[in-house]
């Protein structure tokens, strides 16, 4: 059995897309068929078409609903690497951006003026996302030439402006109702601060860590001797915030973990340094998602983040990655509150996904038993 796909870069992430209708017809449960597909689990995903790290193990799901005032709905899946497990439990905001393009290249969303705007809403969270993609007299550009920190070569330019983000998968901003908390954890007790918007994400003070905020290139190797306690800290955080009953039932992706401090004074073109965790190990660039939610983290005031950066004017929040600095940006629209950023996105690969056969095998004898 075969099943048609697009491989898709989204801002510093790749990931395989899929329509609906292609998997449905395969009639296999997700969380068997997603590992299988990508190769899991093996730590290089060899018989399979994941790439064997956390940015670059992701799917999104695509369908078109019956809801006209949507143009996408999407669905995305963390699919695991050493384990063969599938995590729905929060979005990819860097795969999001793929969602409109492929709308556009698909013929689904027709191309108007000279910026096209595409409605999408994750079903994962429930969230709207705008995406807004530059359409010079109603058409994508030949040639894809917007650059971003993180990525070599050039893309369509996405901007993602999250509708409402605040409290999407816990229903408060503040999941704990307050700015700050006390987690114990490796013997040690920290303040962090735990805020849901765009994903949820508990936020963690660099200097607590014994990172130097002068040296910045220094804190992955800081970070990577403390994984196991700060693991503990976020899984601490999932059960304080609701997202699940136990620290062992803790999720690998939710809630997210932001690692920041301050800028140094030499360094005026970032309001905040940011590491942040993704499946337990440190992210090469920012998860777009946990961006949203340390923009409003940072006009909340109390929070961890807040005391950093203080009022941040307009509400735009620059924060350094190991990619480079990414500006996030909020504005009030309709009555809503859109908190966004830019990203870009390309289609890389059009293709057919062979269905290993075991599995193969027993989804036609699923069908052949329920024709009978």
């Amino acid at each position: 059995m075969k099943i048609e796909a697009e491989w898709m870069r989204g801002g510093t992430s790749k990931c395989w897309v899929f329509e609906t209708g292609h998997l449905d017809q395969t009639r296999a449960n997700l969380d068997d068929l997603l590992p299988r597909l990508f190769g899991s689990p093996d730590s290089r995903q060899i018989d399979g078409v994941g790439g064997a790290t956390s940015t670059t193990s992701k799917a999104m799901i695509l369908h078109r609903p019956a809801d006209h005032d949507i143009d996408v709905d999407f669905t995305f899946a963390q699919v695991g690497i050493e384990e063969a497990a599938v995590d729905w439990g929060s979005n990819c905001g860097n795969c999001s951006a793929v969602v409109g393009l492929y709308a556009i290249e698909k013929g689904w969303v027709v191309p108007t003026g000279n910026t096209t705007r595409i409605v999408t809403r994750n079903t994962n969270t429930g969230q709207i996302i705008v995406q807004l993609i530059p359409t010079p007299a109603g058409a994508l550009p030949i040639v894809p030439d917007a650059h971003m920190p993180g990525v070599a070569s050039a893309g369509y330019r996405v901007g993602l402006g999250f509708k409402d983000p605040a409290g999407k998968t816990t229903g408060k901003l503040l999941p704990t109702g307050e700015a700050t908390d006390t987690i114990v954890a490796g013997g040690t007790r920290w303040t962090v601060s735990m805020v849901d918007a765009g994903a949820p994400v508990v936020i963690v003070r660099a200097e607590d860590l014994g990172l130097d905020r002068a040296r910045y290139d220094s804190w992955v190797a800081g970070v990577e001797l403390q994984l196991e306690t700060l693991d503990h800290i976020r899984r601490q955080a999932a059960v304080r915030m609701g997202l699940a009953p136990t620290v062992a039932e803790a999720a690998r992706a939710v809630p997210k973990l932001a690692i920041v401090a301050s800028p140094t004074p030499s360094d005026p073109d970032c309001d905040v340094n940011v590491m942040m965790l993704s499946m337990g190990k440190p992210h090469p660039a920012l998860a777009i998602t946990g961006s949203i939610a340390l923009t409003l983290a940072a006009r909340t005031r109390g929070t961890v983040l807040n005391a950093i950066t203080g009022d941040t004017p307009g509400g735009n929040l620059k924060l350094r990655t190991p990619a480079g600095v990414i500006e996030t940006w909020s504005e009030e629209r309709d009555g809503s509150l859109l908190v966004g950023v830019d990203r870009t996105a390309r289609t890389i690969a059009t293709t057919i996904i062979h269905l290993p056969e075991a599995l193969g095998r027993a989804v036609e004898a699923s069908l052949a038993s329920a024709t009978q």
